[in-house]
């Protein structure tokens, strides 16, 4: 069987798994509060939900476009899946993927690369789980006797942390790319410092990706 086809039926099989397990994910999200909300007898007035539901959009609504195009080169199909099934995406799932391609010269959109993503993920996703666990269990006591100055740390700089961390191993092996990505926000905070911070993020997002693809159409980085 070729590499078409084996695509094809990874992709049929990812969407066939994928699509209904997280939409059953996103439907059983909501039994928590309707079981709040029908053993307190406190359902919200419709205005409410709405009025909340627009606020978190406007701050968050930026993301629902952005994340799955573009953590979709690191993440594949099953990989994407996978990542907005469980969460921790650009903290956890990503960098993972990106190192497993990066340690099994996988190159991005191939067999290859599905498969190294989709372990990566699916081990992250058990460790995360087996961390998390453990956090829940000791983690006040352990975080009770850390100094101050280490848990300010932990709680303030850890995504940031991660994501220059991230940038930085894409930016090593795309140089350009990863000097107009760190530059293109820079520059537009300095023009138009009241620019919305979705906007920023979706311009900086898809222009840095325009931009690769320029540079891919030059014959520059292959």
């Amino acid at each position: 069987m070729s590499e078409h086809n084996h695509m094809a039926e990874w992709k049929k099989g990812s969407i066939l798994i994928g699509a209904p397990t997280n939409l059953i994910a996103a439907a059983t999200a909501f039994i928590p509060v309707l079981w709040l909300c029908s053993t307190h007898h406190c359902w919200p007035d419709w205005n409410v939900v709405l009025t909340a539901w627009g606020m978190t959009a406007a701050s968050f609504g930026a993301f629902y476009l952005v994340e799955p195009i573009s953590y979709y080169a690191a993440l594949g199909m099953a990989g994407t899946y996978l990542g907005f099934l469980s969460g921790n995406i650009g903290n956890m799932r990503v960098p993972v993927a990106a190192l497993a391609l990066e340690a099994t010269d996988s190159q991005p959109g191939t067999i290859q690369a599905e498969i190294a993503s989709t372990m990566a993920i699916c081990g992250s996703i058990i460790m995360n789980l087996f961390f998390t666990t453990l956090a829940a269990v000791v983690g006040a006591a352990v975080v009770a006797v850390l100094p101050k100055f280490i848990v300010t740390g932990l709680t303030k700089y850890s995504a940031a942390a991660i994501f220059g961390g991230t940038l930085g191993n894409f930016a090593i092996k795309y140089p350009l790319v990863g000097v107009f990505a760190l530059g293109l926000p820079l520059l537009l905070h300095w023009a138009i410092p009241s620019i919305a911070a979705w906007l920023l993020i979706v311009i900086s997002v898809f222009g840095s990706i325009f931009f690769a693809r320029v540079l891919y159409g030059m014959g520059v980085g292959r």
